[in-house]
């Protein structure tokens, strides 16, 4: 049995994607960007850097610029999930607190600062969780943030579970076993262990 059970968050434990649809396209009027993205945008962004936000949605603008973009995008999209939350999976809570009493429970995701603890404080999923590491906290990629929440939480025996090849590659970097939320927003290049519900995770971390 896995001493913790590591969690990406975008396509894995919700899907914030119709809740800051406009508050990016708010952000691009904001900037003079003619542009507006389509649900299916937002969708493709999910999992990704910032870096790689910035290139996919803002092709022809200088780096620097788009990334100032995608940034105060991050910013007003917490005003708008802050209200209500994004859309949590089925079962969610319930699969949660089955898991959260026989495993210790952690997040790490490609995410601005805010946006974790957002989704705990609005769904009140604090005490679920013992720890948590997003993408800006220390300027590294996600498997080195993995490893280094297991180094702080001393997790000698964890999982990760994501949806996108880059969770499966930030799984590998971290030399843990990965399984894949086969519901969210990617593919993986690989076969692994995989979950088709939320509810499907219990069986598989026994």
């Amino acid at each position: 049995m896995y001493q913790g059970i590591i969690f990406d968050l975008d396509g894995t434990l919700w899907d914030s994607t119709l809740q800051i649809l406009p508050a990016w396209n708010i952000v691009l009027q904001r900037y003079n960007i003619e542009h507006r993205l389509s649900h299916q945008d937002i969708k493709g962004c999910m999992g990704k850097t910032a870096v790689q936000i910035a290139q996919r949605i803002l092709p022809d603008e200088p780096l620097e610029r788009s990334l100032q973009i995608v940034k105060a995008c991050c910013q007003e999209e917490l005003i708008y999930l802050q209200k209500s939350g994004g859309t949590l999976y089925p079962h969610l809570e319930k699969t949660l607190r089955t898991l959260a009493g026989q495993h210790d429970l952690f997040i790490v995701s490609n995410c601005q600062e805010g946006y974790i603890e957002t989704f705990l404080n609005v769904h009140k999923f604090n005490h679920y969780f013992k720890d948590f590491q997003w993408e800006g906290s220390h300027g590294q990629s996600k498997g080195e943030n993995i490893r280094d929440l297991m180094t702080r939480n001393q997790l000698t025996a964890a999982v990760y579970v994501g949806d996108t090849q880059g969770d499966l590659d930030a799984a590998d970097l971290a030399a843990i076993p990965f399984i894949h939320a086969a519901y969210g927003f990617g593919q993986v290049n690989r076969s692994v262990p995989a979950i088709h519900a939320f509810t499907e995770l219990p069986s598989l971390c026994l």
